[in-house]
């Protein structure tokens, strides 16, 4: 596609990044090519997987694109990672190369060592690992020949690793084919064509911000590429790129725009479409700043297979199957539910390869995932008479927080580690920004008390901020089943009590990795 864009227009942009710069189609492919030749000399070959860890800007583009085009497996990872779950995707990766923005470096100093054996940092870091990891200093820019040919790859092989949160352990490497990343790309963000701008604020370990760049490139369309999404920049940024859609609001991007107080020139912007979630907030935004909308489901595993019509007022629907999509909604058997009774979605398409091909090194999950030949989601949802889908809640004990899926499981192992808690469990509790915060319940060992504040300090070094549970309520025991399971059930149902301590009320306001420029 990069080969092609640059033939049929070589002068047209094709990225605009934070700082301004920008690229054409001809000089996206020279980009690629030459930071293939740089990562060519380091010894990447087809098949080989690299690790990517920094935040959204011409590095991770150049990184991502030229990996690919040597047939090589792109795996971004989050850049709030760190401790325990960054050392679990570093060794589920297996590779022995990553590349790294140099402000994450020194945190491979407080974990044990993996098998990467060279890391290739932007700048030099301020402290290098302590460990047999080698540190390279590079632009990304060979100075030998470019990489004239990409690698000979198809539609089934193995394009990226996105790390998505575990239900019931670790976190779990989605393996992407290449169809499958086009086909989600062509799912949410079809209707662009070379007039459009895509302004792509979600970040590139997420399928929200790989996804739109694949939009775009498949399309012809121009790239805004943010390091992240901002409320205070969101209408400056429109303005400045032109940009006539975005990666989407989701999760609490639409609440955080509707709060702006409304002005006469509200309208007065170039977006035309954007994907959103279909909540009232979300079609205010849309009605008062003039642009239409659709609808839809999806998750890193699949390829969009829920889609609402343009302007869709079905309050809360997630949409109708697309065009090569079965979707079903099946009880604990996987036995079909009659209509408006909640059951699991489950989905498979026409098209092979146009869905994930498994979790990396988890041929259980893998199994358990596609049992009986259909691609359970692990979330629970209903169709109506007329064939809608509405989301109704997550069989998973993941928590939805600002656009992330958290892991109760590796939330629980952190807070266990803690000196004075027995038992731990952590579970979604409404939030006023549309989605969920963290609570967390925990119990004190005998003859000891959990300081709330302690325990907050303890677990902000040892995971990202989004995982660090806002809520603590401190409990004599937790709810059990007659097997001694905890029931979380009872949890969040009673959610926030008069008892519950507030992270936020104590004025502990935690936000991601910030970067210089």
């Amino acid at each position: 596609m990069l080969e092609r864009n640059a033939a049929r227009a070589p002068d047209r942009q094709c990225f605009r990044f934070a700082d301004g710069e920008t690229w054409t189609c001809a000089e996206t492919l020279t980009q690629t090519r030459k930071t293939a030749a740089l990562l060519r000399d380091q010894g990447v070959g087809e098949g080989d997987f690299v690790l990517v860890w920094m935040p959204s800007s011409q590095a991770i583009i150049r990184a991502w694109f030229a990996i690919n085009y040597l047939g090589a497996v792109f795996v971004p990872i989050n850049t709030d990672y760190r401790g325990k779950i960054l050392r679990h995707a570093i060794l589920e990766s297996n590779a022995r190369l990553m590349i790294a923005h140099p402000q994450l470096v020194p945190r491979l100093s407080d974990i044990e060592p993996t098998q990467i054996e060279r890391v290739l940092a932007l700048a030099k870091p301020e402290a290098t690992p302590e460990s047999s990891s080698e540190v390279v200093v590079t632009d990304l820019i060979g100075d030998s020949d470019e990489v004239s040919e990409p690698a000979d790859v198809n539609a089934w092989d193995l394009q990226m690793v996105i790390f998505t949160s575990g239900t019931t352990g670790p976190s779990k490497g989605v393996m992407c084919p290449y169809l499958h990343q086009y086909t989600v790309g062509q799912g949410s963000y079809g209707y662009m064509n070379d007039n459009d701008c895509i302004m792509v604020e979600l970040p590139m370990f997420h399928v929200g911000g790989v996804s739109p760049v694949m939009g775009g490139v498949a399309n012809g369309a121009r790239i805004a590429l943010f390091p992240g999404f901002s409320t205070q920049e969101f209408w400056q940024r429109v303005k400045a790129t032109g940009a006539t859609t975005t990666s989407g609001l989701i999760g609490s991007m639409a609440s955080f725009l509707a709060k702006a107080p409304p002005a006469p020139g509200d309208k007065d912007n170039t977006l035309r479409m954007i994907t959103l979630m279909l909540n009232p907030q979300a079609i205010e935004v849309a009605e008062r700043y003039g642009f239409d909308y659709i609808a839809g489901f999806n998750m890193t595993e699949l390829s969009v297979p829920l889609v609402t019509e343009v302007n869709c007022k079905v309050a809360g629907s997630i949409g109708l199957p697309r065009t090569g999509c079965e979707c079903r909604v099946v009880d604990e058997h996987d036995y079909e539910c009659p209509p408006n009774v909640v059951g699991e979605l489950v989905v498979r398409t026409d098209q092979p390869w146009t869905v994930n091909m498994g979790y990396l090194n988890r041929p259980d999950a893998t199994a358990a995932a596609w049992r009986n030949g259909w691609f359970h989601t692990g979330d629970l949802v209903r169709r109506d008479e007329h064939g809608y889908y509405f989301f109704v809640d997550r069989l998973k004990d993941a928590v939805r927080r600002r656009g992330e899926n958290v892991s109760s499981v590796e939330v629980e192992a952190e807070v266990l580690t803690f000196p004075n808690v027995a038992e731990a469990a952590v579970v979604g509790v409404d939030s006023e920004h549309g989605d969920q915060e963290i609570l967390l319940a925990v119990v004190a060992k005998p003859k000891t008390r959990v300081s709330e504040r302690e325990l907050i300090e303890y677990l902000i070094p040892r995971m990202p901020h989004y995982m660090v549970p806002r809520y603590i309520r401190a409990m004599s025991a937790l709810p059990k089943t007659a097997t001694n399971k905890i029931t979380k059930v009872s949890i969040r149902e009673e959610g926030v009590t008069a008892d519950t301590w507030d992270r936020e009320a104590e004025n502990i306001i935690l936000k991601k990795t910030k970067f210089s420029d």
